[in-house]
């Protein structure tokens, strides 16, 4: 009895830090550093659109890479990073006891909070790695990561099967992002009863805007990734930095990247607005 008590007590207390000021100011923190990433994804986008580029990442290493060359780059990027571990903590409160709102326990939403504490775990350990020194980690080609990946596991036994399965994973997340978004779906987590009402016109465009901009971006990666696999060819995997500069080549040209890019630079925006309103 005493140690299901003492169980019950850790597990109480557990549950009171995870909704504390400080994990609620840890989830704020990461929003801004998410939104400072996609907008410096969106102004390097825009920069390659109507030039070749300059050798320039359209990424999130392209983004460190960035930020790393501006006075006081380094204290940026270790404020980015911490900012951004804050984040993946926030979510794994999130896995260990559930949401914000009604349905927020389900083992679905929970699951996914689980992942994204994994992806901004990764993200910012790069950033944070980049800080201290290791100029290979952060600000690696996305391209070059995916076609080594790609070719490492079409070499496997059922590899383009895995390949093809992921693509289609990364494609399906895609259209569900954008799906969701158009739907706005995002509006249950935020407090738009605290918005004034031009704030919450200029929020609802930047979070459908931005959030379908994102999901194309997804959706289109992974198509890539499956005709990698159906082709056998690791070159043709691309990561977001090849998959951005290629609705270059659409008829449309450069004006769909330069709109897409501006699609990345109001996620970011939608970030921060996320930073202020979010239900945390």
């Amino acid at each position: 009895m005493a140690t299901g008590s003492a169980t019950t007590r850790g597990r109480r207390q557990a549950q009171r830090a995870a909704n504390s000021t400080a994990v609620s100011g840890a989830a704020r923190a990461g929003f801004v550093a998410r939104g400072v990433i996609y907008l410096l994804i969106g102004v390097l986008s825009l920069r390659i659109a109507f030039s070749d580029g300059g050798g320039e990442q359209a990424d999130r290493g392209g983004a460190i890479a960035e930020i790393a060359e501006k006075p006081f780059g380094a204290v940026l990027l270790w404020l980015l990073g911490i900012a951004l571990v804050g984040m993946a903590v926030w979510r794994l409160t999130e896995a260990a006891f559930g949401q914000a709102g009604p349905d927020g326990k389900k083992a679905s939403k929970r699951a996914m909070a689980a992942g994204r504490c994994v992806f901004y775990g990764f993200v910012a350990y790069s950033v944070l790695s980049y800080a201290a020194g290791e100029k290979g980690s952060g600000s690696g080609s996305s391209d070059k990561e995916s076609q080594d990946i790609t070719a490492k596991v079409l070499d496997w036994p059922g590899g383009q099967w895995l390949v093809g399965i992921a693509g289609a994973v990364v494609a399906g997340a895609g259209v569900w992002i954008t799906v969701r978004t158009v739907m706005r779906k995002f509006k249950k987590h935020l407090k738009m009863s605290e918005m004034a009402p031009k704030a919450r016109t200029a929020v609802m465009f930047l979070g459908v805007f931005g959030g379908a901009c994102r999901g194309a971006v997804f959706a289109v990666a992974g198509g890539f990734a499956i005709a990698a696999a159906l082709k056998h060819k690791p070159g043709k995997a691309k990561g977001m930095d090849d998959t951005l500069r290629a609705f270059t080549d659409t008829a449309a040209g450069p004006w769909l990247l330069a709109l897409i890019a501006l699609g990345f630079a109001a996620f970011g925006l939608f970030s921060w607005a996320n930073a202020r309103w979010r239900k945390v």
